[in-house]
């Protein structure tokens, strides 16, 4: 399959043998991408425009049906488990685990005329752990992926796997997500999103390639786990939409620039100064989103990078996620020590929901190396990872 490990394919079915036997069974590989968000800083929660890409790290599996109503799983580093199909409604003993998503993607499958059955399946990911680089998302497309060859039914596209695995997300392991990470998982390459319909997004495949403009991709692990903020990151959009709703609509998207122009007074007296800010990002970064695309449409990178650091202004100065308050500031220290290292040159700025996790660096290609040893020196070796994009989305073939 174009894309996929032979080594770490050849692995993988011998672990698969090892646990499940292959002798008389057809075997199916699926490969399931990473992927960073480019441009769009908290705008895809307001129904706004995002720039994704898939990269070039991923969850691998080798699947095959076993004859029974369960899924057993073995993932490499976590322990095994089996799943019954008798059930496919949401259990809440099964939020936060790999188990809830096969049932929420089973349950979604099921939904397009196929009848579930029961499947072995072996996993390995080389995705880091907590990097922002949605892992979750690539194992929900992976178990579609899966569902989808091994159960008879109509082919699904990406979109429409995509949306099964929010659902999958949202209702049975619950965690509440936009559509972004699954869309981009999916639709692999880089993609230009709108979300204004949330439920129907627009999504227009683009064609750039960063290394060929002279540029790696680098993301830097701050060193904290963004999880540990979740309340300061629920609040960025508690507080987009607070404005939303004073201005009578339910997303920002949805208000006019003028009208909150002149609503700004009112807003500061009743919301305060922080969610007028953050509101002003979200204009501010939305039309940077449509520049930058239109940059990667025309082949200037230098353009791309110039608005790719007022982006990450902008996200510092108004969305104000990257300051944590009080001393302890990993993403903000990141991004300094990065500014300090590439010395004027390339871009950087905070990566996905911010806080904590990950920041993302656009490196000259000839300085990447360099560039990874400097941030490793500071912040631990393997902090910094040099990224490729993957030019397909999630996918699966017969062995």
């Amino acid at each position: 399959m174009a894309g996929m490990n032979e080594g770490r394919l050849e692995a993988l079915k011998a672990a698969f043998s090892r646990r499940y036997g292959t002798q008389g069974r057809r075997l199916l590989a699926v490969v399931a991408p990473a992927r960073t968000e480019i441009c769009g800083n908290h705008t895809d929660h307001e129904g706004g425009h995002v720039v994704a890409g898939a990269v070039n790290r991923s969850i691998l599996g080798v699947a095959a049906a076993n004859g029974t109503d369960r899924v057993n799983v073995a993932s490499e580093g976590f322990e095994p488990f089996s799943i019954s199909l008798d059930s496919l409604e949401p259990s809440p003993d099964e939020h936060v685990t790999t188990a809830g998503l096969v049932r929420g993607m089973a349950h979604e499958l099921a939904a397009t005329g196929r009848t579930p059955t029961g499947f072995d399946l072996a996993m390995t990911s080389d995705i880091p752990s907590g990097g922002g680089l949605s892992s979750s998302a690539a194992l929900e497309l992976a178990l579609g992926r899966v569902m989808e060859a091994l159960w008879e039914g109509p082919a699904q596209d990406a979109a429409a796997l995509a949306k099964m695995g929010q659902v999958a997300e949202n209702r049975y392991f619950g965690k509440a997500c936009g559509l972004m990470d699954q869309m981009a998982v999916a639709v692999g390459g880089i993609a230009f999103m709108d979300f204004f319909d949330s439920t129907n997004p627009r999504v227009e495949k683009l064609d750039f390639d960063f290394e060929q403009a002279g540029y790696a991709i680098c993301l830097v692990d701050v060193g904290c786990d963004h999880s540990r903020f979740t309340d300061e990151y629920t609040a960025v959009p508690t507080e987009m939409q607070a404005v939303a709703h004073e201005l009578g609509a339910t997303k920002l998207s949805m208000v006019d620039g003028k009208a909150f122009d002149a609503a700004v007074p009112q807003l500061r007296r009743r919301l305060g100064d922080r969610a007028v800010l953050r509101a002003l990002h979200y204009f501010r970064e939305e039309a940077l989103v449509d520049l930058r695309r239109d940059a990667m449409e025309a082949g200037d990178i230098d353009a791309f990078l110039e608005l790719e650091r007022e982006s990450g202004a902008s996200s510092a100065m108004f969305l104000q996620n990257v300051s944590t308050g009080g001393a302890y500031q990993p993403a903000m220290v990141a991004i300094g020590l990065a500014e300090r290292l590439l010395a004027g040159h390339g871009a950087v700025r905070i990566h996905g929901g911010g806080f904590g996790g990950s920041i993302q660096a656009f490196v000259p290609v000839d300085q990447a190396d360099a560039f990874a040893r400097g941030m490793g020196e500071w912040l631990g070796e393997g902090s910094c990872e040099r990224y490729a994009i993957d030019h397909e989305g999630a996918r699966a073939a017969w062995l």
